[in-house]
């Protein structure tokens, strides 16, 4: 089971306008509480026990209210981006000297509720592998897709290079190990999405189909759709 995992929370969230002025995006509250401390227990929910926040702007806010993370259960430590911006490729990187491996990864806007033992032993299965990407049948539905996944097998992946035989998205919750980073450069900026590009390449990608809708506070529609999520699952 994979027990750790690195949330990039260094975001600046410009699509939220003033809600994210004068507070990192992993601070808004949804229904009452900051979106980090919900993601966080999401986590210790589905076995994880120790997490890296890879953190940039206002990051002493989150710091803040987040601490140690011993009243979520979950070990919390925080890898910083520094003066220059390294994408989310370069901030995995930059963190890689306090994670084991290997561990999941999701980013700091994501609430995402499928069966994370499920995609753990899916990774596990996979003999070779060097990362997974979770997959979902998005149909175009919530972002675009972005996707080719033919029989539990990712064909093609690009978020630029679109084709109507995409019909499933990067669901968001990954797996990597370090090995998936070998060549790429210590302190260069680059995007996650090169480091899947080449593990697909190499035949190094393993891939979970998972049947639930991802939830995201990226925007506004996107808010509304988890705080409505959340309020079903009080009940």
């Amino acid at each position: 089971m994979i027990e750790e995992a690195l949330i990039l929370a260094g975001g600046l969230a410009t699509r939220l306008g003033p809600l994210t002025a004068r507070r990192p995006k992993s601070l808004i509250e949804v229904e009452g509480t900051p979106f980090v401390c919900l993601q966080l227990d999401l986590l210790k929910r589905n076995g994880v026990r120790r997490a890296v926040l890879a953190v940039g702007h206002l990051a002493e806010a989150i710091e803040a209210v987040v601490g140690d993370g011993a009243r979520f259960g979950v070990e919390i430590r925080y890898s910083h981006d520094g003066p220059v911006r390294l994408g989310t490729g370069g901030a995995v990187m930059k963190a890689l000297p306090l994670l084991g491996s290997p561990f999941f990864v999701l980013y700091g806007d994501s609430y995402l509720t499928c069966d994370y033992r499920a995609v753990a032993r899916r990774f596990e299965s996979v003999p070779g592998a060097e990362g997974l990407m979770t997959a979902f049948r998005n149909e175009g539905r919530w972002g675009a897709s972005n996707l080719r996944c033919e029989g539990g097998i990712i064909v093609k992946y690009d978020k630029a290079d679109r084709d109507p035989a995409m019909r499933h998205i990067d669901y968001g919750l990954n797996v990597l190990t370090r090995e998936a980073f070998a060549g790429f450069a210590d302190g260069a900026e680059f995007d996650l999405s090169a480091v899947f590009q080449r593990l697909l390449a190499r035949g190094r990608l393993a891939a979970c189909e998972v049947p639930e809708r991802f939830y995201e506070i990226g925007s506004h529609e996107g808010l509304a759709d988890l705080a409505a999520y959340l309020r079903g699952q009080r009940g």
